[in-house]
């Protein structure tokens, strides 16, 4: 027969909270990261085809 769940504590729903907040902070300094060493030209780990961009305009 099915039994109902315990109800989840407040500290360990903002601790959930917590943690999926601080994922996202990560991922959005990781990506602007990313974003300023595309622009300067130093990602090592990105490919970006800056030349044929600039030559098929041409």
């Amino acid at each position: 027969m099915a039994v109902p769940k315990k109800k989840t504590s407040k500290s360990k729903r903002n601790q959930r909270s917590a943690i999926w907040k601080a994922k996202a902070a990560t991922a959005a300094q990781k990506a602007l990261s990313l974003g300023k060493s595309v622009l300067t030209g130093r990602a090592q780990g990105f490919v970006y085809p800056m030349n044929e961009a600039e030559e098929a305009e041409e």
